[in-house]
């Protein structure tokens, strides 16, 4: 590898500004990170987050593919899903080629016995190679949640850990309220640890379950329990309630830490856990330590977006280097330099986590921003267009436009720059009637709040294809959706490849509320045809107008694309 604090001036390529920007490791640091993802436990506590079997099958998948080394799949006995998922797991559904499953349970129950305990007995009937327990070494919940002593905490955990182990498990510890348990009684805290080091545990896991410890409260406590007991792995579980997960994840690693948990997207309990996809970069391309396997964090930006499917919560653009703004650039003065220099103002190459560079036009953009993303739509646009799609953008941002957020619009606007014309269909009219017919059955109170079962809408468009004028009508649960049905009825047979596009989502905003019921309105339709995702946007005081803008876009635009 380049030295990382080389500088080569011939080459302005991003590939050269990647070896150059890796960090170099600290010879204090650790060489290599184990990486053990919890979004299948802790993670699947995040709110909005209800995981079937299946889900979390396809999950493990995409974990997997990324290359985390571990993947804790749940609590087995919790309820019916875990028990399922691990079930189907051992029957083969599952098929790990870098990452080992963990099951995750408890310490066996005060004064009871381990080989008569359930929790330890559903985590051995999981037939998983690992199982991560937790344990209590705060002793403030021994005393107060538990309800027993000091003593009978510590048995606890030594029992359980010499019990699963003489078992033929691996075992890992996560100890419950580790840092503050150490800021109010160190001696037990640590005295916890050495109960799972000196009866088999391999992994001693330190968890900021309230999260919230700061940095640097983190790395002076982590690096006692990495002195205490140098061959063994420490571990480090980090919450983000003070916002400083990652943070706090990355100073444990800085004290000896050699096993992080987090998940993916930072999902989990209350703000959620240490956030992989930001962790693993920082790590690897920051600070050279090794995390996942070659070719694995290429793959942090799909694995991110996926499962963000998966559980059914859209992504976060401004997510660190794999958010899809992330690398996004709107100043006029960042793009120009961009240009020449792709290092500056990005901090790593976009590619080594999977992402891409991408250039936001709005009325701020100058004409280098314009220029690249022509380049990226592949026009070519010469002088005169040029500043005619700047004067167009500027007047309609103005207007109340946003096309930094609508792509497909912003290209359609560009192509309509180099003479190009919607020759696919035009529109004479449409009308929309929406009639209301107060339902009997129900008060006048209810019909006043817009009781919808007596609410009809109807569309009809006059659109031109190929000299033909044709009249279709369409009806629907509102206007967008009856145009959409007459604009689709107008077309059938015409246009096959329409039959794939879906509009995904509808946004509407109130750009001068002060006007009130006479306010702009505009409109941003997200549509897919299976393989790709765009949006396009109308503006108006008329809503339903905004909303044709937005869906004849949509329509034009992926007629473009087939």
């Amino acid at each position: 590898m380049s030295n990382p604090g080389a500088t080569n001036e011939s080459d302005s390529t991003t590939s050269s500004m990647t070896i150059e920007r890796l960090g170099r490791r600290d010879p204090a640091w650790p060489e290599a990170v184990e990486i053990f993802d919890t979004t299948l436990r802790d993670g699947s506590q995040f709110e909005g987050i209800a995981l079937t079997a299946d889900d979390k099958l396809r999950v493990a998948e995409q974990l997997d593919l990324l290359g985390v080394h571990y993947i804790e799949g749940g609590w087995p006995g919790s309820n019916p899903r875990d028990d399922e998922f691990f079930n189907r797991a051992a029957a083969g559904e599952l098929q790990l080629a870098t990452s080992t499953l963990v099951a995750f349970g408890s310490t066996r129950r005060p004064l009871g016995k381990v080989d008569a305990d359930e929790t330890l007995a559903n985590l051995l009937n999981a037939r998983t190679e690992i199982c991560c327990i937790v344990a209590k070494s705060w002793d403030y919940h021994v005393i107060e949640a538990l309800r027993t002593t000091l003593d009978e905490g510590l048995a606890m955990i030594a029992d359980s850990v010499r019990y699963l182990a003489g078992e033929g498990r691996r075992v890992f510890v996560d100890f419950e309220h580790f840092f503050d348990g150490y800021k109010r009684n160190p001696e037990f805290a640590l005295r916890a640890l050495e109960a799972a080091a000196v009866n088999g545990a391999e992994v001693l896991v330190l968890c900021d379950t309230n999260g919230g410890s700061l940095p640097h409260e983190v790395e002076a406590a982590t690096r006692v329990a990495v002195g205490m007991f140098p061959e063994l792995i420490v571990g480090m579980h980090t919450q983000n309630d003070t916002g400083c997960a990652v943070a706090n994840a990355v100073a444990g690693v800085v004290a000896g830490s050699r096993h992080v948990q987090g998940t993916i997207n930072g999902y989990g309990e209350r703000t959620g856990n240490c956030d992989l996809t930001t962790f693993v970069p920082n790590l690897t391309l920051k600070m050279g330590i090794r995390t996942l396997p070659e070719g694995g964090m290429a793959q942090l930006t799909a694995v991110s977006h996926h499962v963000a499917e998966l559980v059914n919560l859209p992504p976060v653009h401004a997510q660190p280097y794999v958010g899809k703004s992330a690398f996004a650039h709107k100043a006029g003065l960042h793009t120009s330099a961009i240009a020449r220099r792709a290092d500056a103002y990005e901090h790593v190459d976009p590619s080594l986590v999977g992402n891409g560079t991408r250039f936001l036009v709005s009325d701020l953009s100058g004409r280098a921003t314009i220029e690249l993303k022509a380049k990226e739509l592949g026009l070519e646009l010469d002088g005169p267009q040029m500043k005619a799609v700047l004067d167009e953008l500027k007047t309609l941002e103005h207007a109340g436009y946003h096309f930094e957020a609508a792509d497909a619009s912003l290209e359609l606007l560009m192509r309509r720059a180099t003479g190009w014309r919607n020759e696919f269909f035009e529109l004479e009219s449409f009308r929309v009637a929406v009639e209301h017919r107060p339902d009997r059955s129900v008060s006048a109170e209810d019909n006043l709040r817009g009781h919808t079962d007596g609410v009809e809408t109807e569309a009809t468009v006059k659109i031109h294809i190929g000299g033909e004028r044709i009249i279709a009508t369409g009806e629907g649960n509102g206007p967008v959706n009856a145009l959409d049905a007459a604009f689709r009825q107008a077309i059938a047979g015409r246009f096959p490849k329409l039959d794939r596009v879906r509009l995904t989502d509808y946004k509407v905003r109130i750009l001068d509320s002060a006007a009130a019921t006479g306010a702009v309105t505009r409109v941003l339709i997200d549509a897919s045809d299976g393989d790709a995702r765009w949006t396009t946007i109308g503006v108006s005081e008329n809503i339903i107008e905004a909303s044709w803008q937005a869906l004849a876009d949509s329509m034009v635009y992926a007629l473009l694309r087939a």
